[in-house]
């Protein structure tokens, strides 16, 4: 089990990382776009699109890095007394309630809709957009996919934790 916890949270770093350069380059394009817009009276649909592709990749893909690094949003009110083992009762139930079930869904029910998007070659319907929105889309199962892995990876480190073991990482 530790081996697939390893080799699942390694997936999700090398995703994680590179995904945490979009973020610079999403700053890049919106000073762009800010400086072209108010210093030059310019403005471009597709760059606007682009800042907008580079959000939801940096947002799908990097959910699953999120996760692993235990930074993403919760309601602490409770959960920062809990002990170690109520932590992870609390994450281990929460995991296969509520998360699991939602990577499901969402993997599901994006593949048709992906796979739509590629018979059609979709594009941009404003004039002067980006090509290939299709490209884009394929984020949403892959991006869901790597959460499903982590949260699998979560589920398996929260046994453990309640069993009073400990997953080392690589």
């Amino acid at each position: 089990m530790q081996t697939l916890v390893n080799r699942i949270e390694q997936l999700v770093a090398f995703f994680g990382k590179a995904v945490s350069w979009l973020t610079t380059g999403l700053v890049w394009l919106i000073c762009t776009d800010v400086i072209l817009r108010y210093l030059f009276n310019f403005s471009s649909a597709s760059l606007f699109e682009l800042e907008l592709h580079v959000f939801a990749l940096i947002f799908l893909l990097g959910a699953a890095y999120t996760l692993k690094a235990d930074r993403h949003v919760r309601v602490d009110v409770f959960y920062t007394r809990f002990s170690e083992k109520g932590k992870a009762w609390v994450n281990l139930i929460g995991t296969i309630i509520f998360l699991i079930p939602l990577c499901i869904v969402v993997i599901v029910s994006s593949v048709p809709f992906v796979a739509e998007s590629y018979n059609i070659i979709e594009g941009s319907p404003d004039p002067g957009g980006l090509p290939f929105r299709f490209l884009v889309k394929s984020a949403i199962p892959i991006g869901f996919s790597l959460l499903l892995l982590q949260a699998v990876s979560f589920c398996i480190r929260s046994i453990f934790v309640i069993q009073g073991k400990h997953i080392t990482d690589v």
